[in-house]
Formats: structure tokens, C-alpha cells, sequence
């Protein structure tokens, strides 16, 4: 066996063996397969496609290409939640303390930002003192002790998938389903799961631009975690606006404790109530969909979902005081409204162009390499479908260069669009798929 073949079999259209996957996913990550090699069979993958099969060998291949991380101790059924990524997507923050308060076990892994996507483990960081890099040993210790941990990943998790990824960026492979599924896949089985619930954003500010191929996508992600043992539900969820209000990373810390004190964006309510509802019931607690809502309601009422997420906080050496108290954040130098210039109804607000926006002033990085500034962002004031008068308020921008803010100021007038037609709302819940 040799790359070669591989490579000319999959350039005729032929099924890829178990052994050739696993001796290209080997030989790639050890150095023995040279990029162009790789390059030539990821387009070859990218032209002609792979089989269901094919995809279940490439994401176990890949998972194992590193470390395995065993959570057998923490639980029988390990929930785990993943999201394609999306603008204003401050949701772990918020469903992971929901699902711990609720008794099940929730050890999360999340990753930084890159473009105009914002990052978990970003946003986590702006909560003073709080550790995201700790040794293994201490994250499955504080599961055990707090039921809850939210670290970034630091393990060598299936490296195969990170070389792959970066080969797949600079040969314009990235948009190929069995790949995006295999890649997402491949992270989730590493990472210790054997119930996966994943929110698949769909729209402008999304991976996915259109409800077909998050369908496609969805169902290619279910039928390998059939073949790997591993049940997923896959909920569609609209990103063709930002999720929520607030984009950026402090301000996004400050929702989400707005929203587990009550206050509760009616979008990112069902996002966050229709996660946690599957997650509740792949963990076994609850089947009853309204039964699981009710709880979900009722931790956030009694504040145990608040009180678990500054638990966590204090655990890993953050300053919980930040959350019981918001104002103490750093706020940004120059923070300043763009109103609207006519009376009528939002007609769309891109999402892509906003997260774009909010890393231009400092929200995000471009490359690994750039410094995130906490404090700036954008908080909009209004939703698609909703009716504003000329000079209402429809965002406040939060920036610490005044270029950057008069330049925001007028792009943000462009990408907030105001007509006179009544827009029909987008449901923020397009389709659940198991």
C-alpha cells in the first residue's frame, strides 16, 4: 500500500478501505505523507466525495491520530454540546451551568475565536483570574467536585484533524460536508463523549449558508455517530442575525448572566432551551420535552443555574464577584449609539458583516497570533421584523480607537437595513434532526 494508490482510487471514484484511511490519516500526521500528497487526495475527497463509510473511518482515524480523553469516572452518559459557530454565540455560557444545575455532569472543551466567529474560551478569559489552560487531572477533578468545567483545548486532540483542517484552508477544501463532519466528529469522540448534542447554525453570520446543506451536513454527523457508537442530535438554528444582543466578549459574559437572572432574549431562549432539552434527555433524565422545559425554567427562576455557573468561576480561580456584579467589567473608552434614519421595520441585519465589524474594533483576531480587546463590541438594540422610529436606537457601539468607532458607525448604518415592508421574523429553531 502506498500514498499513490490512494490517492488514484479515490480520484476514480473508488471506496476508500479502512486501511487506506488509516494509512494516510498515520502516515500524514507523522510526517511520512507530504502536504502535496495530502493535497492532491483532500481534492480528490473534495471532487468526488466519500461514502458514509468512509467518512465514519476518516473521524475515527482522526480521533485517534491523539489522545483519548476517558470520562467513564465522571458518569455512564457523557453529554457533550458543540455549535458550528456563529455571531453573538454566548450559549455555553449560558446551557452549561443550566445542564450542571440540573445534576448532569457537563465537561467542556471550547476553542478561541478566529474571523469573524467569536470564541468561548475568549470570552471566558475576560472574566478576571478565571483558568482556562489546567492540567487534565484538575478538569475531571473539578467535574467531579462542581459537576461543571469549561476549558480550552489544550490536550492533543486529534492533531491528524488540526494538519487536515489547515491543508484543507490553504487549497480552497474547506467547504466540503464530509469533511466539516468528519472534522467536527473527530473533536467530539476525542474529547470523551457518547451523547453529542450539536447546534447547526444556518444563515449569513454561519458555516453554513443555506438550510440544505446544514441539513446534509446534520445527517452526515448522525449516521457517524450511528457507526461510531455515538447518538447525536443535531438542532438547525438560525444565524442569519446575531444571536442575542450584545457581540463581543465581556459584553457577551454579561448577557449571559443577564439571561440566567431572567432576562432572556426570546432567540437565544430557544437556542438555549432547545439544547438543553435534548441534552437532558440523551442523559436519561428526562424524556418529556415539556417536563425538561419546566426544569430548565425553574433553575434559572431559583437562581441554582447563576449559582452554578459563579461556583465554576471561583473553581478555576476566577473573580466570581464579576458575575454577581457586571458593572464591575471593564468597560470600553468610547461608547456610542447609531440610530436610525428613517421610520419603517428591520429588514436584515447580517450577521457575517456584524462579527466582521466587532473584530475590526478588536473583538476577534484574523490570525492566532493577534490580542483580543475584552471590552469592545457591539450591542444592538433591535431585531429583524421590529418597527423603529427615525432616531431610535439601534446599536451601541463599544470601542477604544475613535477611528475605528466613527468607522464602525457608518458601516453599522449599512448593515442594519430599514424598509418600509413588515419583515417576516425567521424562528430561531429551523429543524431538529436525530
Amino acid at each position: 500500500m502506498n500514498i499513490l494508490e490512494i490517492i488514484a482510487n479515490k480520484r476514480d471514484k473508488k471506496e476508500l478501505t479502512t486501511e487506506e484511511i488509516r494509512y494516510f490519516v498515520k502516515g500524514y500526521t507523522n510526517g511520512e505523507i507530504e502536504d502535496y500528497q495530502a493535497a492532491a487526495l483532500i481534492m480528490a475527497i473534495y471532487i468526488n466525495g466519500m461514502t458514509n463509510k468512509e467518512t465514519t473511518d476518516l473521524t475515527i482515524e482522526m480521533a485517534n491520530s491523539g489522545e483519548i480523553l476517558d470520562l467513564k469516572d465522571l458518569d455512564k452518559i457523557i453529554v457533550d454540546k458543540h455549535s458550528t459557530g456563529g455571531v453573538g454565540d454566548k450559549v455555553s455560557l449560558i446551557l452549561c451551568p443550566l445542564i450542571a444545575s440540573l445534576g448532569i455532569k457537563v465537561a467542556k472543551m471550547s476553542g478561541r475565536g478566529l474571523g469573524f466567529t467569536g470564541g468561548t474560551v475568549d470570552k471566558l478569559q475576560s472574566i478576571p483570574g478565571y483558568r482556562t489552560d489546567i492540567p487534565m487531572e484538575e478538569f475531571v477533578g473539578n467535574v467531579k467536585r462542581v459537576g461543571l468545567s469549561m476549558i480550552s483545548q489544550t490536550l492533543n486532540l486529534a492533531p491528524a484533524d488540526k494538519k487536515i483542517y489547515a491543508l484543507r484552508d490553504s487549497i480552497s477544501c474547506v467547504e466540503s460536508i464530509p469533511l466539516i463532519a468528519s472534522s467536527i466528529m473527530s473533536k467530539k469522540i476525542a474529547s470523551g463523549a457518547n451523547k453529542i448534542v450539536i447546534d447547526v447554525t444556518v444563515g449569513s453570520g454561519a458555516f453554513m449558508n443555506t438550510k440544505s446543506n446544514a441539513r446534509k451536513l446534520a445527517k452526515q454527523m448522525i449516521e457517524i455517530g450511528k457507526l461510531a457508537e455515538r447518538e447525536t442530535v443535531c438542532v438547525l438554528t438560525n444565524m442569519n442575525e446575531p444571536l442575542g444582543y450584545a457581540v463581543g466578549n465581556n459584553i457577551e459574559v454579561i448577557e449571559a448572566v443577564k439571561f440566567l437572572k431572567g432576562n432572556m432574549p426570546e432567540d437565544l431562549k430557544q437556542v438555549v432551551f432547545e439544547l438543553a432539552n435534548n441534552m437532558i434527555k440523551l442523559s436519561g433524565k428526562s424524556l418529556d420535552d415539556e417536563e425538561n422545559k419546566k426544569m430548565i425554567l425553574e433553575n434559572i427562576k431559583n437562581g441554582k443555574a447563576l449559582n452554578k455557573l459563579i461556583e465554576m468561576v471561583k473553581n478555576q480561580n476566577g473573580d466570581a464577584s464579576f458575575i454577581e456584579d457586571t458593572d464591575k467589567f471593564k468597560r470600553s473608552e468610547y461608547m456610542e449609539k447609531v440610530v436610525a434614519q428613517k421610520e419603517g421595520y428591520i429588514q436584515s441585519i447580517n450577521a457575517k458583516e456584524v462579527g466582521e465589524l466587532a473584530c475590526y474594533l478588536g473583538a476577534g483576531r484574523i490570525r492566532k497570533s493577534d490580542v483580543i480587546d475584552n471590552t469592545v463590541g457591539i450591542v444592538m438594540n433591535v431585531k429583524v421584523g421590529e418597527k423603529v422610529k427615525k432616531g431610535q436606537p439601534l446599536a451601541i457601539i463599544h470601542a477604544n480607537d475613535y477611528e475605528k468607532l466613527n468607522e464602525a458607525k457608518q458601516k453599522l448604518q449599512k448593515i442594519i437595513k430599514v424598509g418600509e415592508n413588515n419583515k417576516k421574523k425567521i424562528p430561531a429553531i429551523l429543524e431538529i434532526i436525530s
